[in-house]
């Protein structure tokens, strides 16, 4: 498989949801397999939260590869022996595009809190920007999970001639308060870290040791991310073999995991960028800028293959349902599945095998 990484500078303004401007910026991407001559065998790959452009495939010394590398790849459900797959680092994040701790032109200082809020809208409005610099202007697929399906209904809604289909995966129409009150918990935990300094730290000072306050934000995340079910089966009541059981700070499995796996994120991912990102799906709300839900639904032109996971108790299958109900009302062309899965949220990244074969189909179809 043909993996190519680069980073397309833009030197025209992007101008936001908020009436701000961004300028100038970067986009990191990454593609996979090869174009076509007519340029139609394009499809489009939308990262998550804590995502980025490297979708699939390895970097040479990486121990693991893309996050969604089970699904996109030679032979895989998203064939790169047929599809150009694109997958773009948003705006706002901290792998390779313009984020708060990028330098604010002219000077060589890091935004840092006088970064603009971006949107889930003005992310879409960039990769199309990044889109037509390519030369793409319409695509086969444009696919995602969580933030990334809420990218995939955005373009489908704000552009609704580029895409001949759309899959969101495990996501929603409007951020729910449930999914906001977990954020909130990031949100303080980072703020109210002295080593946050309000945002005015260096940029390498987390690298080593992480930051205390993302790592506990991290660790409410976490727990949104899985389910019950998943965590008896993964961890039960174990302790931990070298702690006691009466010490005060002895741990469960299920503690020693969350240390474990939030400590690590801590060290990789941007404080900042966790914070507008977080605020970005706060703020997702599809119909915002258009008279009603229904308004805005009823722009789409797409095909929308709706994914659900009974056990996303993040984002609930009962807010995909609600989607697919004005979709068929609509007469739109539509199609919902819901996947019986007790994993919870991440089974879109970790159930792939529980889902490919669809995404494989809906793909066939549009041949």
């Amino acid at each position: 498989m043909d993996i190519t990484t680069k980073t397309a500078h833009f030197t025209s303004p992007l101008y936001l949801e908020s009436g701000r401007i961004l300028e100038p910026y970067d986009i990191a991407y990454e593609t996979y397999g090869t174009l076509n001559e007519d340029k139609s065998n394009v499809i489009l790959i939308c990262h998550a939260l804590s995502g980025s452009h490297h979708a699939a495939g390895r970097y040479e010394g990486d121990r693991k590869p893309g996050w969604w590398d089970g699904l996109i790849g030679e032979g895989k459900a998203i064939d790169t022996r047929k599809y150009f797959v694109i997958c773009s680092n948003v705006v706002g994040s901290c792998f390779g595009s313009t984020g708060p701790m990028s330098p604010q032109y002219p000077s060589n200082e890091p935004y840092r809190l006088k970064f603009p809020v971006v949107t889930v809208k003005d992310m879409v409005k960039a990769q199309m920007n990044l889109l037509s610099k390519l030369g793409i202007y319409r695509v086969k697929s444009i696919i995602g999970g969580s933030m990334g399906g809420m990218q995939a209904l955005q373009f489908a809604v704000d552009y609704p001639n580029f895409a001949q289909s759309i899959i969101p995966l495990a996501t929603t129409y409007a951020t729910r308060p449930w999914v906001i009150a977990f954020n909130k918990v990031a949100i303080e935990a980072i703020r109210r870290d002295p080593r946050f300094k309000n945002g005015n730290y260096g940029k390498d000072d987390f690298k080593e040791h992480g930051l205390d306050g993302l790592a506990v934000g991290r660790i409410a995340g976490h727990i949104s991310y899985l389910s019950p079910d998943s965590m008896d089966k993964k961890f039960g009541r174990n302790y931990v073999p070298t702690d006691g059981l009466f010490e005060l700070f002895g741990r469960y499995e299920v503690e020693r995991y969350m240390e474990y796996n939030t400590s690590n994120f801590s060290k990789i991912f941007d404080p900042l960028s966790y914070l507008y990102i977080v605020k970005a799906i706060n703020t997702f709300n599809l119909s915002r800028g258009y008279g009603s839900l229904y308004e805005a639904i009823s722009r789409i032109k797409a095909k929308v293959n709706l994914i659900s996971f009974s056990g996303d108790m993040l984002f609930f299958p009962q807010e995909m349902e609600h989607l697919a109900k004005m979709l068929k009302r609509n007469n739109q062309a539509y199609s919902y599945s819901k996947i019986d899965s007790d994993y919870g949220h991440d089974a879109f990244l970790v159930e792939i095998d529980k889902f490919d074969f669809l995404i494989k189909e809906m793909l066939e179809e549009l041949e």
